[in-house]
C-alpha cells in the first residue's frame, strides 16, 4: 500500500500501535482507513465500499449508520455526560439497563455490574468467583477450566482463559491458575472411529478427568461461549452441551457462559444460551450490547452468587472492585435504544428467517477445492481452508484469501485460515448473496493461482 507523505495512512504508521497485527508488516503495509459506513457497508477513505462481513468485531447488529444510536448518545451528552456508580451513586440509564438486562436474561439473574468490554466482563468475573471462594471458607478453590481454542479477552485473566497460543507467548501467560480442557471441534479432535456422539461425551469426560486430576475442590468455574467464535466458529456437537453441563454440577463448578458474540440474536436466539439449552450461574455480554456505538460490557450474575458477595462485602466493608466508566451514561443510553431496535425490528426473526440462505451459501463455498470444511450457525459461520495448499505454516493462505476478499469488497478475517463471517444482523437474502458472491470469486481466484 503506498503511503503519500504525511497522509492518514503514514500518519497511522508513525504513530499508532495496532491490535493484533504485526508491527514490523504495519510498518511496511500501512492500513486500510475506513471512513464512514452505512448498514452492512463501510468505505475507505478513497471512496472504496466494502461489505463489512465481520459486523465489525462480531458486533454492530444494527448496521452501520443507525441514526436512532446518534440521537440517543446526542440526546444522552446533553443531558448529563458523564457519571459513576461508585460509592452509593447512580445515574438513570445505567438503572433502565440493569434492568432491562435481568428482564431479559434467559436464566434467573439477579444482578448487572457493567464494563467497558467483554475483556473487562469476564475478567471481573474471575475476580468475583475468587472473592466468592474466599467467601465460602474455600481458599483453595481458586482454578478456572476453559476450553483449547476459547476465546475470552486479552487483559491477564481474560487471556489466560482464551486458549490460543499467540495470546500467551512472550506474555508469560497463562496464569497458573487457568486450565484448558478439549476443544469440541469434532474434524480436528475426533479420535480414529469416534463418532460425533461419542466424540461429544469424551469432551465431557476429558473436562471430568481434568477436575478430578487437578481435585474438584480447587476448581472455581468454568468458562464457555455458546459457539467459539475467534477461535475459529466452533459449533458444538449435538449432545456436547448436555453432557458437560452436569459435570459442573455434580463438582458445584460454577458455569460461566460468554455470550460477547453469541448475544443478542446471533445464533437465531437472543442468546446462544437459549440456543444451547445452557443453564450459567454468569453471563457475559459486550459487542452487540450496543452494536459496539459505545464501548459497554455486562457480568450478570445469579442470586446465590450474589448473596455471597454481598454478605463477603458486608463483612470487609466495601466490593473494591470497579472501572471509571462502568455503565457510563451515554453508553448505557445507546445499549438501551440499540436493544429497543433490536426487539422492534424483530431482528432475531429476521436471523432466523435468513438463516437458511446464510447456511446454504456457507456450505456452497465448501465445492472450492481449497474448503476442507464449512461450519456455523444462525448468522455466524467459517470457512476453514486447507493450508497444506500453500505448504506452508498455517495462516498463510488464510492471509492470501483474507487479501483476495478484501480486493474484491468484502472484509472477512482470516483466524489462520478458517476465513469468518459474521454480518450485520440487518442484512438481508440479497445481502448475504452478494456477501457469498464476492468470497466464492475471492478463493476461485486463490485457487486459480495455484494451479
Amino acid at each position: 500500500m503506498a503511503q503519500l507523505p504525511n497522509s492518514l495512512e503514514a500518519r497511522d504508521t508513525a504513530f499508532q500501535l495496532h491490535s493484533y497485527a504485526n508491527a514490523r508488516r504495519q510498518e511496511e503495509t500501512g492500513a486500510l482507513v475506513i471512513e464512514k459506513g452505512e448498514g452492512i457497508y463501510v468505505e475507505d477513505i478513497s471512496g472504496k465500499r466494502y461489505i463489512e462481513g465481520m459486523a465489525g468485531l462480531w458486533s454492530v447488529a444494527v448496521g452501520f449508520g443507525e441514526k436512532r444510536l446518534v440521537d440517543a448518545a446526542t440526546r444522552q451528552m446533553e443531558k448529563l455526560p458523564y457519571y459513576h456508580t461508585f460509592t452509593y451513586k447512580t445515574h438513570g440509564p445505567s438503572i433502565e439497563l440493569a434492568e432491562k438486562l435481568i428482564e431479559m436474561a434467559p436464566v434467573p439473574m439477579s444482578k448487572v455490574y457493567f464494563t467497558n468490554s467483554g475483556s473487562e466482563a469476564n475478567d471481573t468475573a474471575i475476580k468475583l468467583i475468587w472473592y466468592r471462594s474466599n467467601a465460602l471458607g474455600q481458599p483453595d478453590r481458586k482454578k478456572i477450566i476453559s476450553r483449547v481454542r476459547g476465546y475470552h479477552g486479552v487483559t491477564i485473566a481474560s487471556a489466560s482463559l482464551t486458549g490460543l497460543p499467540n495470546n500467551h507467548k512472550s506474555f508469560d501467560l497463562p496464569l497458573p491458575q487457568v486450565l484448558h480442557t478439549t476443544c469440541p471441534h469434532y474434524r480436528t479432535m475426533k479420535r480414529d472411529g469416534e463418532s460425533e456422539a461419542d466424540f461429544a461425551r469424551r469432551c465431557a469426560v476429558d473436562l471430568e478427568d481434568l477436575i478430578l486430576a487437578e481435585g474438584p475442590e480447587t476448581i472455581a468455574a468454568f468458562f464457555a461461549e455458546p459457539v467459539m467464535g475467534a477461535g475459529g466458529v466452533v459449533v458444538p456437537p449435538d449432545g456436547y452441551w448436555q453432557a458437560v453441563q452436569p459435570v459442573l454440577k455434580k463438582y458445584g463448578i460454577l458455569f460461566v457462559a460468554d455470550e460477547v458474540i453469541c448475544g443478542f440474536g446471533r445464533t437465531g436466539n437472543m442468546f446462544g444460551t437459549q440456543t444451547y439449552g445452557l443453564e450459567p450461574d454468569m453471563m457475559t455480554l459486550s459487542k452487540a450490547l450496543s452494536s459496539s456505538y459505545q464501548p459497554i460490557s455486562a457480568l450478570l450474575i445469579n442470586d446465590a452468587v450474589y448473596q455471597t458477595i454481598a454478605d463477603e462485602s458486608d463483612r470487609i466493608g466495601v466490593l473494591g472492585h470497579g472501572y471509571t466508566g462502568s455503565g457510563h451514561p451515554v453508553a448505557a443510553a445507546v445499549a438501551l435504544e440499540n436493544l429497543k431496535i433490536i426487539e422492534e425490528r424483530d431482528l432475531v426473526g429476521h436471523v432466523r428467517n435468513v438463516a437458511p440462505v446464510f447456511q446454504k451459501r456457507l456450505a456452497e463455498l465448501g465445492e472450492n477445492p481449497l474448503v476442507i470444511e464449512t461450519r456455523g450457525v444462525g448468522l455466524i459461520g467459517a470457512a476453514e481452508l486447507s493450508h497444506d495448499a500453500l505448504a506452508q505454516t498455517p495462516g498463510a493462505l488464510g492471509a492470501r484469501a483474507n487479501a483476495a476478499f478484501q480486493e474484491k469488497g468484502l472484509i472477512s478475517r482470516a483466524m489462520l485460515d478458517a476465513m469468518a463471517f459474521c454480518p450485520p444482523l440487518i442484512i438481508t437474502e440479497n445481502q448475504i448473496n452478494e456477501l457469498f458472491d464476492i468470497a466464492e470469486a475471492g478463493l476461485k481466484t486463490v485457487s486459480d493461482s495455484l494451479k
